[in-house]
């Protein structure tokens, strides 16, 4: 049995993409177990198992859903992580079996986000029995230095750990290619994995914080100097400057815009 574990935080609007996406590229039996919250936990009833906690953090909500489905999977059962915001766009049951018989995890690995290394739940696969053996945890904690000068820790840096201290080799599924210009958000993996981002919080992200800003600020020889300035500033400050000179909110005009046209573009394709 495939079982599915997923989080949708407030809004509804991905729950019948995800859902047909799902049905239309996965050909075994599978079953989705889902965190829901706001109006998607009007849409309980069309999962194999909801829970409507007051939960805020992501990881927490994955590593409860992995509990749920351990008590009734067995080991080798399979168990794929994915964002609310994230579906496959191609058929995947043999990729699937094909990576676990070489690798015992396979996950989105957003090195594009300032050099991430981790594994990311945008979408992830293994068995039951492997996410048990490593006591897998999607918590941040672990740190990894970036491309933007910095260490940091995200969701997912204490499945990194686990894997990084017993030695075992996963596969990275990169970004192959994308629905827009934008290097971080509305990307494909490995040629089957759609990961909106953001798609359930405001469109701003590390990568929109480190990025050039000719084009973004209208005036270039001011956008050219910022450019480099601010790699030198520590993250705090480099947010402030965004904030004092409103970068901030052009930059969540511009995603905002995008979003909602690859939005419609998907909805309207299923």
């Amino acid at each position: 049995m495939l079982y599915i574990a997923t989080v949708h935080w407030q809004s509804d609007k991905w729950v019948d993409i995800q859902l047909r996406y799902l049905q239309k590229n996965i050909k075994q039996p599978f079953k989705v177990f889902a965190f829901l919250s706001g109006d998607a936990c009007k849409h309980y009833h069309r999962y194999d198992f909801a829970c409507c906690e007051p939960i805020t953090e992501h990881a927490i909500k994955l590593n409860l859903l992995a509990k749920f489905i351990s008590l009734q999977a067995s080991d080798d059962d399979v168990i794929i992580f994915i964002d609310g915001d994230a579906f496959p766009i191609k058929p995947i049951d043999e990729f699937i079996t094909e990576s676990l018989s070489k690798y015992p995890l396979a996950a989105v690995k957003r090195v594009e986000n300032i050099g991430d290394i981790q594994p990311h739940p945008s979408f992830c696969v293994t068995t039951i029995g492997f996410w048990k053996s490593i006591k897998g945890d999607w918590k941040e904690g672990y740190q990894w230095g970036t491309t933007a000068g910095y260490s940091r820790t995200d969701v997912g840096g204490n499945l990194l750990k686990a894997l990084n201290d017993k030695n075992v080799e996963w596969l990275p599924l990169l970004r192959t290619s994308q629905l827009s210009d934008h290097g971080l958000m509305f990307g494909i993996y490995a040629d089957l994995i759609y990961h909106h981002g953001s798609g359930f919080r405001n469109p701003l992200s590390m990568y929109d914080r480190t990025k050039s800003l000719v084009g973004i600020v209208k005036f270039k020889p001011l956008a050219l100097l910022l450019d480099r300035i601010l790699p030198h500033l520590s993250v705090k400050n480099r947010f402030r400057v965004h904030r004092l000179l409103r970068i901030s909110n052009k930059l969540w005009e511009i995603n905002q815009k995008e979003s909602e046209r690859i939005y419609k573009k998907l909805f309207d394709g299923i």
